[in-house]
């Protein structure tokens, strides 16, 4: 994960975001409630499965229903760490736009984009989507910040930067 990130992070900004939408998730508790979802997806396949006494093409079914509840609920946790994201970076004096520029990198990059119903992240425009009306609903927070890429902190890391951290 950290090596496609930094592919595709340009500036500080951007990365800035992505740290920003992490660590809203651990602020929402994402993992813990992640959890708590997946037992109740389980205690409703195994419900269902009492109730049906299925065939294995059935128990296929089942699961195959639960894994897409699953999807959209998470789609639902990163739309919300995005917007919480967002939140973060501007509170700390980093440019909120970096996350936009960042989907729009992961939009132009991803030629072969698995429709968003499949997915477990929303689709990058709409993620894209999201933050630009968050942005525009509360001028107060984000007015500050200039939207265009131009204006980003470029970010550069060297190829020898990970020769650096390791230990011999």
């Amino acid at each position: 994960m950290v090596d496609s990130l930094f592919y595709f992070v340009k500036n500080t900004e951007q990365l800035a975001g992505t740290l920003c939408h992490e660590v809203s998730h651990t602020i929402h508790r994402d993992a813990v409630h992640r959890l708590e979802e997946q037992q109740r997806i389980e205690a409703r396949e195994i419900g269902a499965a009492l109730l049906l006494g299925p065939s294995l093409a059935q128990m296929i079914a089942i699961q195959m229903l639960g894994d897409l509840h699953s999807l959209a609920y998470s789609r639902d946790v990163e739309s919300k760490a995005d917007v919480t994201g967002s939140d973060i970076c501007a509170a700390t004096g980093y440019n909120p736009w970096g996350l936009v520029w960042l989907f729009e990198e992961f939009q132009n990059a991803d030629t072969k984009q698995i429709p968003q119903l499949l997915s477990d992240h929303p689709a990058n425009g709409a993620r894209i989507s999201t933050l630009r009306a968050h942005f525009r609903d509360n001028p107060s927070v984000f007015g500050r910040f200039d939207s265009r890429p131009e204006s980003a902190t470029p970010f550069v890391v060297s190829k020898d930067t990970a020769e650096q951290f390791v230990q011999p």
